[in-house]
């Protein structure tokens, strides 16, 4: 994976192996939300209320330990290694449902996180789309 920081953002230096599990489920809650709305918006051009509920729909943990299922076999080693990191992090919040699909969630917000943060914009895409189910295994 590159450091590429013309393909973030800001393009400042971080270095996503140096990151806690929570830093990186916190950037990659912002980086899956962003995924949803862009795609909501290329999707249909329907009011901003209609499309904050669909997102809403579509970042709940449920959904997304549903999406982690859809992109688990087509993960590398490493990606496997930093899903399951943030998937194992201990933290003090208290899911209101599956706890389970919570730990899910946040080990594949930790991913997308640490993607983005190594200037991995081509992998994201590409598991964004699995996400979708547009691309059949």
């Amino acid at each position: 994976m590159t450091n590429d920081n013309s393909a973030r953002l800001l393009g400042s230096c971080c270095d996503p192996k140096r990151c806690g599990s929570d830093v990186l489920a916190f950037v990659g809650d912002g980086v899956f939300g962003l995924l949803v709305r862009e795609y909501l918006a290329s999707q249909s051009n329907a009011h901003a209320a209609q499309q904050h509920n669909r997102a809403v729909a579509m970042v709940r943990c449920e959904a997304q330990a549903e999406y982690m299922k859809r992109i688990l076999p087509h993960l590398t080693e490493e990606e496997e290694g930093i899903f399951r990191r943030g998937r194992n992090y201990h933290t003090s919040h208290s899911p209101r449902k599956s706890s389970a699909d919570y730990h899910t969630a946040t080990g594949l917000e930790a991913l997308f996180g640490y993607l983005y943060l190594s200037g991995n914009i081509e992998r994201i895409r590409e598991l964004f789309e699995y996400c979708k189910g547009e691309i059949e295994p």
